[in-house]
């Protein structure tokens, strides 16, 4: 009988042949995912991690350089005019720590840090030493000066998940705790500095200095005041009833990412209303 036409024992059909090589692929696959898996929670829990010990570290830190500081946010030193921040100590772990800032009902309790002008987001993922910590400092851009004279200094923090750095700030999205807490403190190396927090909401994802034009002009810095004074665009926002806020008031814009819209900003914002200086 003629073996025409008859295949091979040995022989694999096409059809085979395409099993054997999805198979592989699937296994690749497989192999792939696990492995991005693997890497992605391994990536969680160093951050976590990171996040927790940096956290103890800014909590240490607190309570070695702000002995006198109360829980209401006064100083409560020997003698008027005292700085209750420990500039000597803080400016040996960092020169560039310009200030702290505390603010009563949250966690909010950090120094401030001034980027080098060579990397405006160097402490978004460094704590005050410059050692690495993803949930990053408190910080201004380089744009600002470190000593808060400028018309509008903005400060940057993490809306962490575990409620430290700025995530607090969305506390005051709630009006029953907007209308309780109205102020909020920076100490300076020359002075303590007092802010009524006068609006808080939510804004797009537009660099403030920079569209502003670093509000060389007044009438831009007008603009921007009135605006924060009635968001009507925000779809979420509190504003002070009867605030007051003019071309020559000195501000600090706190601002921090948003929950369910991560493009955009929201901001808390205080105008100066007490300096007193220090020794």
């Amino acid at each position: 009988m003629s073996d025409f036409g008859k295949k091979s024992v040995n022989e694999e059909s096409p059809s085979n042949k395409q099993k054997g090589k999805n198979k592989v692929l699937w296994s690749v696959i497989l192999a792939l995912s696990i492995t991005g898996v693997v890497l992605c929670a391994a990536f969680i829990l160093f951050n976590t991690m990171s996040c927790t010990n940096g956290e103890d570290k800014y909590k240490n830190l607190s309570k070695n350089v702000t002995p006198t500081l109360t829980d209401d946010n006064k100083p409560n030193a020997e003698k008027l005019g005292e700085n209750p921040i420990d500039f000597d100590k803080l400016k040996k772990e960092n020169k560039d720590i310009v200030g702290w800032i505390k603010i009563k009902g949250t966690n909010i309790d950090y120094p401030v840090l001034r980027t080098p002008e060579n990397d405006l987001s160097y402490y978004l993922h460094r704590d005050y030493t410059g050692s690495y910590l993803y949930a990053g400092s408190i910080y201004m851009e380089a744009f600002n000066n470190g000593d808060f004279t400028d018309k509008d200094t903005i400060l940057y923090g993490h809306n962490m998940m575990n409620g430290t750095m700025f995530a607090d700030l969305h506390k005051f999205e709630d009006k029953s705790f907007f209308k309780k807490h109205k102020y909020f403190y920076i100490y300076t190396p020359n002075s303590i500095k007092k802010y009524s927090i006068y609006s808080a909401y939510e804004y797009d994802d537009r660099h403030i200095n920079n569209s502003f034009k670093h509000f060389e002009d007044d009438k831009m810095f007008k603009e921007y005041i009135d605006y924060s004074l009635n968001p009507k665009l925000a779809i979420v926002s509190n504003v002070r009833k009867n605030a007051e806020v003019t071309v020559k008031d000195k501000l600090v814009t706190l601002s921090t990412c948003t929950n369910n819209r991560p493009e955009n900003r929201f901001l808390v914002q205080g105008v100066l209303i007490e300096d007193e200086k220090t020794k």
